[in-house]
């Protein structure tokens, strides 16, 4: 096996698995609603569900949570899709697109298992707060910029060649 299948196997892997234990924690030992200061005026970990996506958009559709399984199914394979077609020495885009599976997957084992994700991370200016959000999320945007910066040096390699 090629060794960047090997390396997108152990990010995603690694990614899966401390989005669910993180979960899995705030789960057991929080309250819903609860919120644990850790930053004062900054950051809190805040216990709420989300049953839609980003900004809870399409929380209360009826038709949201077959929407966003298959969503999340169909990235998950149009994410691998593009990381088979990857060159060997793209190794910025290996790491960015297992980021993201592994965030998108982490997020759809909480649609399967609960109907919803769990989220925790609460950071906030005083009392504007911007949209709890998890682990997985993190993933998916650290991913989403590593992606665009690679693609940003990918162009520029290609217009000094």
């Amino acid at each position: 096996m090629k060794k960047r299948y090997t390396i997108f196997a152990a990010i995603s892997v690694i990614g899966i698995i401390v989005d669910q234990i993180t979960k899995f924690y705030i789960d057991r030992s929080m309250q819903l609603f609860d919120s644990i200061p850790i930053v004062d005026n900054f950051f809190n970990l805040t216990y709420v569900r989300n049953k839609g996506a980003a900004f809870s958009f399409l929380s209360n559709a009826s038709w949201r949570l077959p929407f966003f399984i298959t969503v999340s199914a169909v990235a998950a394979l149009v994410i691998l899709i593009a990381f088979h077609r990857l060159r060997d020495d793209q190794r910025l885009a290996h790491i960015s697109l297992a980021m993201i599976f592994s965030g998108a997957v982490g997020n759809l084992i909480d649609r399967l298992r609960l109907g919803e994700v769990i989220d925790f991370l609460d950071a906030h200016w005083h009392q504007m707060h911007w949209p709890a959000f998890n682990v997985a999320d993190s993933l998916i945007c650290v991913g989403v910029f590593l992606l665009a910066a690679d693609m940003f040096l990918e162009e520029k390699r290609q217009k000094t060649t």
